[in-house]
């Protein structure tokens, strides 16, 4: 009985045998398919586990979140070679078919690394949020995070795409044949790139050295703005009316800038007034200290007035008030200017600025300034 249902399962399996060993290739695609359920089975038992594993660990979990896929696709596409290189070399069209397995391999690890480093970007960045209102090593680490972590990602780019084109047996030639041009070739390849050598070199100094962070608050070309965004190439400067101004990284290298926030976010801020020589500046000073104390935007450092210039007319008084940053800083001058003149009007129009103006009377014999000719 035992033989009887061997010998029928035999029957029933020699003619698939007999078309694999005939057929090679729906051998491998049937070891590929199975190398394919394999990776699936993995990915889909395995990353929920590595996930509870790693719940305590920011680095670990976030590597898991956006590698998972590119991980799962690396797993199958190395099976596959191990499927593909088995195959016998006599068989049709299996070279071709190892080199863009080859090619899917190198690109699912690019995939992967890029993946791997924007998952590191992004847990240190919320390691250290600039949300906070001493957010100066908040912004400083951002910035680097940001600026080194798309250099790298760049990097691991370039990188593969150079593997996966040196294994074209054509570029290889190409490249053999060209070795006895290699300066001349070298010296318009770095004049063409140029441009983007310098700016990726600019973005590697601006992450080192810090001269601009992310939120600074900035002078670009006689405009106020904020950093809002630091790129592979150029930086993106939101200015005060809402409109972008995109400047190259390696501008920031080679000019002179304002950085108001470049250590700490403090700032001075000044108002300027006109009034009449009568004006007691100790009235003033009262009325500038008691606006500065109702004044939400000042933070308590310095409200100081001083006599900065005289004219003919008048002269000229400064308020130097303090503010936490440089928004609260234009609000509290605003408020302050307002209310010095909203004073002035109010109790004493008399010391507003005068035109004064002398004239002589003409009786005949009266003696005249002297330079002035009494027939005019």
């Amino acid at each position: 009985m035992n033989e009887d249902w061997v010998a029928t399962i035999g029957v029933a399996l020699a003619p698939w045998w007999l078309m694999l060993r005939e057929l090679p290739w729906m051998a491998i695609s049937i070891q590929l398919i199975l190398a394919w359920i394999v990776a699936v089975v993995i990915h889909h038992f395995l990353t929920p586990v590595l996930q509870r594993l790693a719940a305590p660990l920011p680095f670990s979990r976030r590597l898991l979140q956006y590698g998972h896929r590119a991980g799962r696709a690396v797993v199958f596409l190395l099976l596959a070679q191990v499927i593909l290189r088995n195959a016998p070399d006599t068989l049709a069209g299996v070279e071709a078919v190892r080199h863009v397995g080859a090619l899917a391999l190198i690109s699912a690890m690019t995939w992967l690394g890029v993946r791997c480093v924007r998952a590191v970007m992004h847990v240190i960045i919320e390691l250290h949020p600039a949300d906070t209102p001493n957010n100066l090593e908040a912004r400083r680490i951002q910035t680097q995070t940001r600026v080194l972590g798309r250099t790298i990602i760049v990097v691991v780019i370039l990188i593969g795409s150079g593997a996966a084109l040196m294994t074209l047996p054509l570029l290889r030639q190409i490249g053999t044949s060209l070795l006895a041009s290699a300066g001349f070739a070298g010296l318009v390849v770095g004049f063409a790139a140029k441009p983007v050598l310098g700016n990726l070199l600019a973005g590697m100094q601006i992450a080192l050295t810090q001269p601009i962070r992310l939120d600074d608050v900035v002078i670009v070309q006689n405009e106020w703005g904020q950093i809002e965004e630091i790129t592979g190439t150029y930086v993106v400067v939101r200015i005060w009316d809402q409109r972008r101004l995109i400047v190259p990284l390696q501008w920031f290298i080679e000019n002179p800038f304002q950085n108001w926030t470049r250590t700490n976010a403090d700032i001075l801020g000044t108002v300027l007034i006109w009034v009449d020589y009568r004006m007691p500046v100790a009235l003033l000073r009262e009325e500038a200290e008691r606006l500065c104390r109702d004044a939400p935007e000042w933070d308590g450092r310095l409200v100081q007035t001083q006599v900065v210039e005289s004219s003919e007319r008048a002269m000229q008084v400064r308020i130097l008030v303090s503010a936490g940053d440089a928004g609260r800083a234009w609000d509290l001058r605003c408020r302050i200017r307002e209310g010095l003149v909203d004073f002035v009007q109010r109790r004493h129009p008399e010391y507003l600025p005068h035109l004064r103006t002398s004239s002589w009377k003409d009786d005949g014999d009266e003696q005249l300034p002297a330079g002035i000719d009494k027939r005019q």
